[in-house]
């Protein structure tokens, strides 16, 4: 039996993420809380292909030194370049194709800037965001940091296109990426109009956002912008896909926790969040000269 899909979102909206990243939200989509829903993956960030015109006076696009405590933020670079620094000592360069994989746990802060180059001469840009939950075991874990380059991403070849494996496994190809909540994280590029079948757990939540092109489902037609989430019931999606469609697919089962958050935390209880606040503000997440706060 097939997954169905239960809703679409196509936001609208976009907003400024300071002035590096102009974004919609697709989850949990504009005026709705984080919840079990969609679990594990709290908050998907898509800034669309965009050109990036070049910066005067040495400036760079991005987002200054800020607080996580609780989750992963996981970083897709489709275009361009973005550079990372936090507390915690780690720091590099996401380039084209590559992820960044970062367990805030425990807490820290970090940047995300334009590299110099991209904001010198300007650009296209394209990246999404996701944060995934941590268990509540693992809420405290020491802060971790995965730089997946696109040599490093496994390629499972398909009809007519390719998957890049980045977490869990596809058709016995394994992904890189270590996780405290093993999701399924699948960015698949179709080169030719093909059909797939994607098999899952039954019971597991599964999202699809179409980065590029158009496929059916079920008979019904979806297109780029679109994100298709499907029922938990069942365990297999059948796609028919057009040429030059890309997919980025995320699955995995809720984690069934309670999930409060304000701001850059998400704990389990409100006493967790206010306790993330005092531990900010005691420097136990790290201290720089310009860091702001929520």
């Amino acid at each position: 039996m097939q997954k169905t899909i239960t809703h679409i979102e196509h936001p609208d909206q976009k907003h400024w993420v300071w002035d590096g990243f102009h974004v919609s939200q697709y989850i949990p989509w504009y005026g709705r809380a984080m919840s079990n829903d969609t679990s594990p993956f709290l908050m998907l960030d898509y800034n669309a292909p965009m050109e990036v015109e070049p910066q005067k006076d040495g400036h760079r696009p991005g987002v200054g030194f800020h607080p996580h405590r609780g989750f992963e933020t996981v970083t897709l670079v489709y275009q361009g370049a973005v550079e990372h620094q936090d507390t915690a000592g780690w720091g590099g360069i996401i380039g084209y194709d590559e992820v960044q994989w970062m367990t805030a746990g425990s807490g820290l802060l970090h940047n995300e800037f334009f590299t110099h180059e991209l904001s010198r001469m300007g650009g296209s840009v394209h990246f999404i965001q996701l944060w995934v939950n941590l268990p509540k075991k693992h809420k405290m874990i020491l802060p971790r940091y995965q730089a997946i380059t696109r040599e490093s991403i496994p390629v499972k070849t398909i009809s007519w296109g390719y998957v890049r494996v980045i977490a869990w496994e596809f058709d016995g190809v394994h992904g890189v990426a270590e996780t405290f909540s093993p999701v399924e994280l699948y960015d698949i590029r179709l080169e030719q109009s093909t059909t797939l079948d994607l098999d899952f757990r039954e019971d597991d939540n599964a999202m699809i956002l179409i980065l590029q092109g158009s496929v059916m489902v079920a008979g019904e037609g979806y297109s780029t912008g679109d994100m298709l989430y499907f029922s938990r019931a069942w365990a297999q999606i059948h796609l028919e896909a057009d040429a030059d469609t890309m997919l980025l697919v995320m699955a995995w089962t809720p984690l069934d926790e309670p999930v409060v958050n304000y701001g850059p935390f998400v704990m389990n209880t409100q006493s967790e969040i206010m306790q993330a606040f005092t531990d900010l503000n005691a420097g136990k997440m790290g201290r720089v000269k310009d860091e702001f706060w929520f």
